[in-house]
């Protein structure tokens, strides 16, 4: 087995849809029983408006509601995530192109939509911030369903994990 890996899950403010797709990832990680694998796991903003925030109390409730834990708070993005994780995991295309235009030379993190992971091709996971509930209900299950598809991407059952474009 290679190294276990760190991934980031990234949106804007680090307060909504990144720690949520942090918690439930851990969790989906700890139910497959692929922990062994990861060695960080881990979110944070492109924008610094709410560094050492806990996640928004709707988060929390949807993550509560659907019995899984979250603990994190609130940092920006650095220049050493570029090279410390192995997955820059973006929640939306404006996310993305920040994170494209940040790193730095010598970045060795692959930078991707986490939505790309979503077997039902919802790229995007809309911010949840200005609305209701209800935008925080699907963003929960398109995190669950693209924390599977990242899982099932990187190859875990057969004890070969990899880097993938």
């Amino acid at each position: 087995m290679t190294a276990p890996l760190h991934v980031l899950f990234v949106c804007l403010g680090n307060i909504c849809r990144s720690p949520m797709a942090e918690a439930v990832f851990a969790e989906t990680v700890r139910q497959e029983q692929q922990s062994e694998h990861f060695a960080t796991i881990d979110s944070a903003g492109t924008a610094g408006y709410h560094v050492g925030d806990a996640p928004d109390k709707r988060t929390v409730a949807v993550c509560k509601k659907h019995g899984v834990p979250i603990h994190s708070f609130s940092r920006k993005v650095t220049r050493a995530d570029f090279t410390r994780f192995d997955y820059i995991l973006c929640m939306d295309t404006s996310n993305l192109e920040d994170l494209q235009h940040a790193a730095p030379t010598g970045s060795t993190a692959v930078i991707k939509l986490f939505g790309d992971y979503d077997p039902k091709g919802d790229h995007i996971i809309k911010d949840p911030y200005y609305g209701g509930s209800d935008g925080f209900e699907n963003n929960f299950k398109q995190v669950t369903r693209a924390s599977l598809g990242f899982l099932k991407a990187l190859n875990l059952s057969q004890n070969t994990v990899q880097k993938r474009e």
